[in-house]
Order: structure tokens, then sequence, then C-alpha cells
């Protein structure tokens, strides 16, 4: 007796087509793996959000001396009332706060240099007359005074009470404040925010986070209608 041979079924066409796509698709989907792989190996750590530098620059408790409806910029100064150089820019920013300051925010931030025997007293006489409303007054003293007490090799302490007297404050606020740790810590937090920026002199301004250069008071102005624009 013969043994039958075994007859070989005819391929699926239909079926072939399956087997082709199934090893297409576990190919594609292997090189996906090895991509992804790859691709989350070296990805870069993603950079610094910008708002931890704007946070530094201007704090919610910065002082701004305008608040425009539309803000175009901001301009942030750091400066020290025993500085001469911000005594001398003092006239041009005020010009440029009433020409810009609908559409520009300026802010001030205290950055009493170590080289100044009183900057540092300065800007405690200035915050203390701040928390009764007279930032604006009390910086505008000292700069029109600087002459008077400013490279004193001993503290003026008594001159600028005089100051907050004139100003009308309520003095024994202006004692209370001048001798809390509260106020110290203001000054220091701008000075460390104003370190953390690459501030190293006085005045440095920052035009839309950007540290400024100045060469002339004609580039200055023309920077800032730019922003305003």
């Amino acid at each position: 007796m013969t043994k039958a041979t075994p007859t070989t079924k005819p391929t699926d066409p239909a079926r072939k087509v399956r087997i082709v796509l199934w090893i297409l698709l576990a190919a594609i989907v292997g090189a996906g793996l090895i991509w992804y792989a790859v691709f989350t190996a070296t990805k870069p750590e993603p950079a610094a959000v910008q708002p931890v530098v704007d946070a530094q620059l201007v704090r919610e408790d910065s002082h701004r001396l305008t608040t425009p409806a539309t803000e175009k910029a901001q301009l942030v100064e750091f400066l020290d009332f025993e500085c001469e150089a911000c005594r001398a820019a003092a006239p041009l920013v005020e010009e440029l706060k009433a020409e810009y300051g609908d559409r520009i925010t300026f802010v001030n931030r205290y950055f009493p240099l170590p080289s100044h025997k009183n900057s540092g007293q300065a800007a405690l006489a200035v915050e203390a007359a701040a928390q009764q409303g007279k930032y604006e007054q009390m910086a505008a003293k000292m700069f029109e005074t600087q002459p008077q007490w400013g490279e004193k090799q001993d503290f003026q302490n008594a001159l600028f009470r005089t100051f907050a007297e004139e100003l009308g404050l309520d003095m024994e606020k202006y004692d209370a404040a001048m001798a809390a740790e509260e106020t110290k810590e203001r000054i220091r937090k701008d000075i460390n925010d104003g370190k953390a920026l690459g501030v190293t002199g006085t005045p440095t301004f920052f035009l839309n986070g950007e540290k400024l250069v100045l060469n002339s008071e004609e580039q200055f102005r023309q920077l800032l209608a730019d922003a305003a624009k």
C-alpha cells in the first residue's frame, strides 16, 4: 500500500497581505520605540522660565512711580541716594516720566552701595516715608539735599529725621519703621535682586528686562520713545 502524499493547502492571498502588513507595523513600532528612547535620553532640560527673572526685576511691593492704563514697557532703575550720578540723572528721569508715564511703568529699586556711608540709612529713611505714602517726596528730598549730607563719614539719621518732619510724617511711626527689621529686609531684598541681575553700580536701568548701556541722553530718550510706540 502506498502512502498518500499530503497535499499543500494553497496560501490565501489576503492572509499573505495581512502578514506583510503586520511585519511592517511591528518594524514601525519598534523604530518608534527606539527613537523615543534616544530622544528622551538626550533631550535637554528646559531652560529657566523668564518669570523668575521678572520676579527679581519687579516685585509686588516694588515702588511703581507710574501706572499707565495701557502699559507698553517697564523701566526699572536701581539707585543709591548718595550716588552723584543718580542725582544727576534724576531730572532727566523726571522729564521722561512726565513724557512717557502714560505708556511706560517707571519702577525704582534700592541699591545702596557699601562705599557710601549714608546710602543705606537714606534708603531706610525713604522706605520709612514710603510706608506713610511719601516715597517720591522723600526720594526727591534726598537728591535735593545730597550735597549737604553726601560723602559724610558720620551717620546723618538726625538730618533725615528732620526731612520726615518737614514732610509731615507721623514721627512715632517713622522712628518705628527705621528700627524695624522688616524695613531693613525690604532694602536687602532689593540689593539681592540687583546683584542677581548683574547690577554692580548705580544708576542701572532695565528696559523691558534688558540691562541698558547708555552713552548719551539722546540715546536714552530714543530707547524710551521706541518702547512707548
